[in-house]
């Protein structure tokens, strides 16, 4: 409990610098705007709303309560991060889950990071730090790195850089959001990992993917199991498209008997009920005219 008692003093003299309006700091050029940036400060909680580009959805209550007792107990460890929007006024950037449970256990104070910052760079400080956390689930960083490349236009390999992943493990992510919403939301509710997820990606057809995706459910099956599947799922489609075609013995006899007769190399096809076509290439209209002849002399 010292240790964040600690922490938490150290922004009690700037708190009421901030509640000065003579004082209010709006730019990192400003007068003691140097004391205010990468300080910890103490703010009240009802002077911070959050933030509408936050791109966490949902929380679990369970572990959000945990978190609160734990803040009872210690304090708050870790500050959040909000950006100044007015005076005595800010938006919440980082650490909704902290400032959710503060509010539970009836805290009015938060030591808080202030950024000064516009709000195209508060989506992206806001994405990039909310995707370092442990607790997303996979969608939930599959549509942050998505908002990124979209809202903040980089390429996934600039992406890469600033979250500090490989790019081929923001391609995966990102490949996720091609699943059908269901099973999007079957991993968003943690009844099939990305790993499950991973495997229904080469199913391309949405309706089969949830067929799979039943399966899964209903026989726990494993990732290694779930790969298994779809890969047994995909060979027979793969065996009849490659399947040649087979053509009915008239059609073949017939085709020989056409092809002397009009010195020229027939084709015809046919499938199994005997439907078909009979195809007599030419080489000019001289030649079509020859044929012509030949076809109506055998009349």
């Amino acid at each position: 409990m010292a240790k964040a008692t600690k922490k938490q003093a150290l922004g009690r003299g700037l708190s009421a610098l901030l509640k000065d309006p003579a004082t209010d700091i709006k730019s990192v050029e400003d007068k003691n705007a140097e004391k205010l940036v990468g300080n910890i400060v103490d703010l009240d909680l009802d002077s911070i709303e959050m933030n509408p580009n936050q791109p966490r959805t949902s929380f679990n209550e369970e572990t959000l309560r945990e978190l609160a007792s734990s803040i009872k107990e210690l304090g708050v460890i870790q500050p959040i991060t909000v950006r100044k929007l007015d005076f005595n006024k800010y938006q919440l950037v980082s650490g909704e889950r902290r400032f959710r449970a503060s509010k539970l256990i009836g805290l009015t104070t938060i030591p808080s990071y202030i950024r000064i910052a516009n709000d195209q760079e508060s989506l992206e400080m806001a994405l990039v730090e909310n995707i370092q956390r442990q607790d997303l689930d996979p969608i939930e960083i599959a549509l942050s790195y998505q908002r990124l490349i979209e809202e903040i236009q980089v390429t996934q390999e600039a992406l890469s850089d600033r979250v500090g992943k490989n790019r081929s493990t923001v391609a995966n992510y990102l490949r996720l959001l091609k699943l059908d919403p269901i099973v999007q939301t079957g991993m968003r509710d943690g009844f099939i990992s990305m790993g499950h997820g991973r495997a229904l990606i080469n199913v391309e057809n949405p309706e089969d993917q949830l067929d799979i995706y039943e399966k899964i459910l209903s026989n726990s099956l494993s990732v290694r199991e779930t790969e298994a599947l779809v890969r047994n799922f995909k060979k027979p489609s793969e065996k009849r498209s490659k399947s040649p075609s087979v053509t009915p013995h008239f059609a073949n006899k017939g085709s020989r008997e056409l092809s002397d007769l009009l010195d020229s190399k027939v084709t015809v096809k046919a499938n199994t009920k005997g439907k078909g076509q009979v195809v007599v290439p030419f080489k000019n209209e001289e030649d079509f005219q020859r044929i012509l002849n030949l076809i109506k002399r055998e009349k």
